[in-house]
């Protein structure tokens, strides 16, 4: 099956920016008290639930982090480059290559999944598929923190980042109730809404979402 193009343009330019992002990615516990507080309360509610899929994980930062909150935790992204880099940095976790859009991952093996600023990388129409696969690998009962930028529909086209390095990708910042929508669409029951206005470093607003499977 031919891999949509959106795939191809974000392994693409996270290969390329993968270095700069792991230097200038700020590390969990330097994140605003919001965020590690939810980082936390995911962790606490996932921990007794079995193995947890850092989907989009990137270098492996936050799922290191998770791992030493007590968390069964592995980590999948697209870009082979950004899990040769994580795999280096925490040798102790388990990093894999692949896709939130067709995960190598059983129906209902998961405790819980966390998608870290990842999913606004994915167009509209194809966001319906990548929660359906959240859906299908999670066990009944269990979780889902989706975190990431959002916005009034915004779709934004850089050229450069991370070192000032070129990129493909797009992102799509849809509103915080078109993604709960979504995600109830695919069997999801959103539990908690979290809503962060831009502030000192931010520049968008940006929301967490947590969810579990009935």
């Amino acid at each position: 099956m031919t891999e949509p193009s959106h795939l191809t343009a974000v392994r693409e330019s996270y290969d390329t920016v993968a270095a700069d992002y792991a230097r200038l990615v700020k590390e969990p516990a330097e994140l605003d008290p919001v965020s590690r507080a939810m980082l936390a309360a995911f962790a606490e509610l996932v921990r007794p639930l079995g193995p947890v899929a850092d989907l989009g994980c990137g270098p492996g930062k936050v799922t290191a982090h998770l791992a030493a909150l007590g968390v069964q935790v592995f980590g999948v992204d697209v870009s082979p480059r950004m899990i040769e880099l994580a795999r280096a940095a925490y040798p102790e976790v388990r990093f894999t290559v692949g896709s939130m859009t067709a995960l190598e991952i059983g129906g209902g093996e998961l405790g819980g999944i966390l998608a870290y600023y990842t999913t606004h990388h994915t167009p509209p129409q194809w966001l319906p598929t990548v929660f359906a696969e959240f859906h299908r690998a999670l066990a009944p009962g269990g979780r889902l923190m989706l975190a990431g930028h959002v916005g009034n529909g915004e779709h934004l086209r850089p050229t450069r980042a991370y070192g000032d390095h070129p990129v493909s990708y797009e992102s799509h910042l849809l509103p915080p109730d078109r993604i709960a929508e979504l995600l109830q669409q695919a069997g999801l029951v959103v539990t908690t809404r979290v809503v962060q206005e831009p502030e000192g470093e931010a520049k968008r607003q940006a929301g967490t979402f947590l969810a579990y499977k009935p």
